[in-house]
């Protein structure tokens, strides 16, 4: 079976999986994380590479306040799991963060700093979280860093425009999986998604299973990617 060696995921439906069952929201986003976890699991299990999740969203910061705070402490409490997670450095997993940090919390820029520099010589599987990350600014940072160095026109490529994202270094994602019935990307890795095949399913993230994620990757492996040839 040919495996994508990226794969981008949207968990999306964690608010609406917990209404359904009359729990609240919060419950949702608590469920959806515990599933995240095995998501990694059967990632490494069946070949890949790297997984980018996306976390938080730039547009998220207008939820309400109290599903923010819930989402960042969310957030920080999964990466101090991470960083005490033995298992999890003997597995060899390099985490690492994309997204406005200046925008986040003192505490949690630093326990993104810390896990990143725990994980950094690792090399068996690469996580990325997108916290507070909009492909739109993704862009935008590249072309002003790019403006920063001054770097004149004629010497600016697709190469030179990628290692300025904040995915740099990274391949392009070969496959996006969005769950939770939803069919667009969402200001998401607008730029690196150019040739990414696309899965939708119409579960919610805390209902997603391992043989759903087998089914993304045999749809994978019966498309033919012709980059445009």
């Amino acid at each position: 079976m040919n495996i994508p060696k990226h794969i981008v995921l949207f968990p999306d439906g964690n608010r609406r999986w917990a209404k359904s069952h009359s729990l609240a929201s919060l419950e949702g986003h608590k469920k959806g994380y515990e599933q995240f976890k095995l998501l990694c699991q059967w990632c490494e299990s069946r070949g890949v590479k790297t997984l980018t999740a996306f976390g938080f969203s730039t547009e998220n910061w207008n939820r309400s306040p109290e599903e923010v705070n819930y989402l960042m402490k969310l957030l920080e409490g999964a990466l101090l799991l991470f960083k005490n997670d033995k298992e999890l450095m003997d597995r060899g997993v390099i985490i690492k963060v994309i997204g406005q940090r200046e925008s986040l919390s003192q505490s949690l820029q630093n326990s993104i700093k810390e896990i990143e520099a725990l994980t950094k010589d690792n090399t068996n599987f690469q996580l990325n979280l997108a916290i507070s990350y909009g492909g739109k600014w993704d862009i935008l940072q590249a072309v002003k860093k790019i403006v920063e160095e001054k770097i004149p026109a004629d010497q600016i490529d697709e190469v030179l425009m990628e290692s300025h994202l904040s995915t740099a270094g990274l391949p392009n994602p070969d496959l996006i999986i969005r769950v939770g019935g939803e069919m667009r990307l969402s200001n998401f890795v607008l730029w690196q998604a150019a040739y990414s095949e696309l899965y939708f399913s119409p579960k919610m993230w805390p209902e997603f299973t391992k043989e759903d994620f087998v089914l993304a990757l045999e749809e994978f492996d019966r498309r033919t990617r012709r980059f445009g040839k």
